[in-house]
């Protein structure tokens, strides 16, 4: 049977990497939570006159720094003035020198979504028309590249470690308090708690090479690594090594103290264990939440906690069950896991599985937003490759659950029944049985052996009592020979012990399951990891729908026309409150206008909302607002004629978008007109 695990166990390994390779691989640097949703001037328009800023507007917040936002000339030298600074919202402009001539600028940007994730990309804009441009702009996306390959397997190996190191403790605690004496189980819940801490250190080096140059030279930078210790995210891993010192003090007494305590004891000491594990296993998994998806976007307050439990629950389930196949494999023949533990721990993996459920259940309509988004969108797709795969490990566990079945219904009345082995307690050893019972193969054989160990004793001890010079060596070797014997015999005797509990055909089909559920858990595993550095569904329908309505319009935006076109996402909150407005004034200058007002819903259909309502703002020379209601034309269509623009000049264009009774909000953008 020993023989029969290796093979097992490679191809359980070969399957970890297989998945980790695959997922790091699809998971790119495209792979981030922030997206570009609009920017003023717009990508590839020409404008006549040079502005006086450049301004990027984000999905949600970012961090950013002096190089962060960078606009270049047509020879590459940098013509802004330095920080962007935040103007409003999630918009970020940074200012342009005077005087700039005409010519196509490159805009890079190079910032850290407020989930913690690096986005970076570039665009160009023309002053004046267009012209040939030689400027560098790198390749190599930020997050990508070896470092960025490193820093995945490093959350991975973050989450592998939490799962172990805290489904392993509630195993022991709350379905085997036999399970701390068991070398094999202490091993894989300290190698749970030594991963994850080695993977937070590996995350707090990567972190400035992974959100910055993303060299591996830049991997040991101390200057960077004090940079990181002032954000959010380094933050968040420094209070996990905390955490995880108190951790080590829980093990220390888990799997030390207690088994030296007596049951009374036992019952007092396992209450404080189980209410001071509980609180470090949420510390730890708030260490997550806390920087990364559920921190940002809907409802924060409610998807943080949400987002705990949600961790805790998986922990409980794919631990749990890591510790159970090492029991089931690893345990020593009188230190069987009992068919008992394996019910407590059933009923424990479907309370696991109920609130992993429901907290994943709000957590897709929280990130996806629509039903459309689970095909359209990366983070959808894998998220359903995420439900596949655990309702295929329920229904392997569904399998376990009738194997432990028929394993409880194996034991005899009034003896210990065990997922061992299906006979009694007493029927392992084989020694202090007759022939007759079942097991006199094995007790001739002892009884053979201990003739053996007698004779030879004898032996040694008549030779010991003669006179001759080399009787004392002679009895030394005779003992040798009897202590040889007995660990001989000893051998036999726990190989015997394995040879019946392995021969207990539910006990086998029992280990195949729960080998294949760990299998499953491998991939889900990877798939997981893979979603938590994929861009949410939601954000990444906002920025196709922004860039898609920008593309559209972008060809007369500034052009020969005089026509002028401004997209601004809203969110006015509620249901349906998200979407994109899009104001057309021509020919955007001094005198009367025509203004076309479009709404659209993320996924660029036309959103027919209750009202809008616009006004113009020269803050340069105090004038306005002056209100605009246009007339609703058709289904997302508002129309005004002769709108008057006094004089020419940078105008704040504001539109306010109602989309309920109580749901409303204001959006705006400054355009250089006439």
């Amino acid at each position: 049977m020993t023989q029969a695990i290796a093979p097992r166990a490679r191809t359980l390994v070969l399957l970890f990497l297989a998945a980790v390779a695959a997922l790091l691989v699809g998971a790119g640097p495209a792979a981030a939570h922030a997206a570009l949703t609009g920017s003023d001037p717009a990508q590839g328009t020409v404008v006549d006159t040079a502005p006086t800023q450049v301004s990027l507007t984000f999905s949600e917040k970012v961090a950013t720094t002096d190089g962060s936002l960078r606009v270049l000339d047509p020879k590459g030298k940098r013509v802004d003035t330095g920080k962007p600074a935040n103007v409003s919202g999630t918009t970020y402009a940074v200012q342009l020198h005077a005087g700039l001539p005409d010519g196509t600028y490159t805009v890079t940007y190079q910032v850290v979504s407020e989930d913690s994730h690096p986005v970076s990309g570039a665009y160009t804009f023309s002053i004046g028309a267009p012209s040939r441009t030689s400027v560098p702009v790198s390749g190599q996306e930020v997050g990508g590249g070896v470092v960025g390959g490193l820093y995945g397997f490093g959350r991975y190996l973050s989450y592998a470690g939490y799962i172990v190191l805290v489904g392993g403790a509630a195993f022991v605690l709350a379905c085997w308090p036999r399970g701390t004496s068991v070398r094999a189980v202490q091993r894989l819940v300290v190698s749970g708690w030594l991963a994850l801490t080695a993977a937070t250190l590996f995350l707090l080096l990567l972190r400035g090479s992974y959100t910055g140059s993303g060299k591996v030279a830049d991997i040991f930078d101390l200057d960077l690594l004090g940079d990181v210790l002032q954000t959010k995210t380094g933050a968040a891993l420094v209070s996990r090594l905390l955490l995880l010192a108190a951790a080590a003090l829980f093990i220390a007494v888990l799997f030390g103290a207690y088994d030296k305590r007596d049951d009374e004891e036992k019952r007092d000491l396992t209450f404080g264990l189980a209410i001071g594990g509980a609180v470090v296993a949420a510390g730890l998994a708030a260490s997550w939440a806390m920087a990364e998806h559920a921190s940002t976007g809907l409802q924060p307050g409610i998807a943080m906690p949400v987002d705990v439990l949600h961790l805790f629950a998986v922990a409980t389930w794919l631990g749990g069950l890591a510790t159970l196949l090492v029991a089931l494999y690893r345990a020593p023949a009188d230190q069987p896991v009992e068919a008992s533990a394996v019910r407590r721990f059933s009923t424990v993996a479907f309370g696991s599985v109920v609130a992993l459920v429901a907290t994943g259940t709000y957590q897709s309509w929280r990130q996806l937003g629509s039903w459309s988004a689970f095909t359209d969108t990366r983070y959808g797709q894998l998220l359903l490759v995420k439900i596949g795969l655990v309702a295929l490990l329920v229904g392997v566990a569904s399998i376990s659950r009738r194997w432990t079945g028929r394993l409880a219904g194996t034991g005899a009345p009034g003896s210990r029944a065990t997922v061992a082995a299906g006979v009694g307690a007493g029927v392992g050893g084989g020694g202090g049985k007759d022939p007759g019972t079942g097991t006199g193969t094995g007790t001739k054989q002892s009884k053979k052996q201990d003739a053996g160990k007698q004779g030879a004793a004898r032996a040694g001890a008549g030779r010991g009592s003669g006179e001759e010079p080399g009787d004392a060596a002679t009895g030394a070797v005779g003992t040798e020979r009897a202590a040889q014997l007995a660990r001989q015999r000893a051998a036999e005797d726990t190989a015997r012990q394995r040879r019946l509990r392995d021969a207990d055909p539910h006990r086998f089909g029992l280990r195949r399951s729960v080998l294949a559920e760990a299998g499953v858990a491998v991939v889900l595993l990877a798939v997981t990891t893979a979603l938590t550095s994929t861009e949410p569904g939601r954000t990444e329908q906002d920025a196709k729908a922004a860039t898609a309505a920008s593309s559209s319009s972008s060809s007369g935006t500034g052009s020969s026309s005089g026509a002028l076109t401004l997209d601004m996402p809203f969110d006015a909150g509620g249901t349906n409150g998200k979407g994109v407005v899009s104001v057309d004034l021509d020919p955007a200058r001094a005198g009367g206008n025509e203004m076309h007002v479009y709404v659209t819903r993320p996924n660029g259909r036309a959103f027919d909302v209750p009202e809008v309502k616009v006004a113009l703002t020269l803050e340069s020379k105090s004038i306005g607002p002056l209100p605009v209601a246009p007339d609703h034309i058709t289904t997302g269509h508002w129309s005004a004629s002769g709108v008057q623009i006094p004089m020419a000049g940078e105008w704040k264009i504001a539109v306010t978008v109602r989309t309920s009774d109580i749901d409303q909000v204001t959006v705006s953008k400054n355009a250089q007109i006439g």
